[in-house]
């Protein structure tokens, strides 16, 4: 069974939707029969590129908010990534992640593409590290275990790898996505946002049994 995730790297929602249907993975009866694949899907494509500034001051003027509200809104999610065994700091930068997202389909073609991931979230919301800095990106994507040369080049190339990421979000749209995290299982259930870890065991159970319920019709 395949499970499929719509998610994107400045999206802290997906950092712990990610952490909490992991959880509810490790509680499904069948978790070594799923395959999970990663998609494209951005907050801000509009964000210019190569250019960053700190989170707060992107969710006062997202939000109309004052520094205050923004903090409040940030220490809302710091609880709810503790209580999914998350680190948190709350000084990281914000930019644009089209060019992440390039870099997680080069490693999706390499076979690394769960740990590129794990750990660009880490580094972005964890850990006092630029996932939009150059020199820390092609740091990451050597330890995920992909070549640092082959990274430098793909990040050089706007071209490379900029039809899948597009051809994801283009799907996210025709499935009714307009938010993430986006979770599709089997191409039959769909799960919005960061669930408990149970809502993706049942999820992931009802979908298995949906699936051997149609396998089963087919061979009548």
């Amino acid at each position: 069974m395949r499970v499929e995730i719509w998610s994107d790297i400045a999206c802290p929602w997906c950092y712990i939707g990610k952490a909490r249907f992991e959880q509810g993975l490790a509680a499904f009866d069948h978790r070594d029969e799923v395959e999970v694949v990663h998609r494209s899907f951005e907050l801000a494509p509009d964000s210019p590129r190569g250019e960053t500034g700190p989170v707060l001051d992107m969710l006062a003027s997202k939000y109309g908010v004052s520094r205050e509200q923004a903090e409040a809104m940030e220490a809302r999610v710091a609880e709810a990534a503790a209580d999914a065994g998350l680190g948190w700091h709350p000084g990281r930068d914000n930019g644009n992640t089209f060019d992440l997202h390039r870099l997680l389909h080069l490693a999706k073609d390499r076979g690394c593409q769960g740990r590129l991931l794990d750990l660009l979230l880490t580094a972005h919301f964890a850990e006092e590290r630029s996932v939009f800095d150059p020199a820390t990106l092609a740091a990451l994507a050597a330890d995920a275990g992909l070549d640092p040369e082959e990274a430098r080049t793909v990040l050089a190339d706007e071209s490379r790898y900029a039809d899948a990421v597009r051809a994801d979000e283009r799907e996210a749209a025709e499935l009714g996505a307009n938010a993430v995290p986006f979770f599709v299982l089997d191409r039959r259930f769909g799960v919005s946002g960061g669930q408990p870890a149970e809502v993706f065991t049942q999820a992931l159970t009802q979908a298995w049994e949906s699936s051997q319920v149609s396998g089963m019709d087919k061979h009548r």
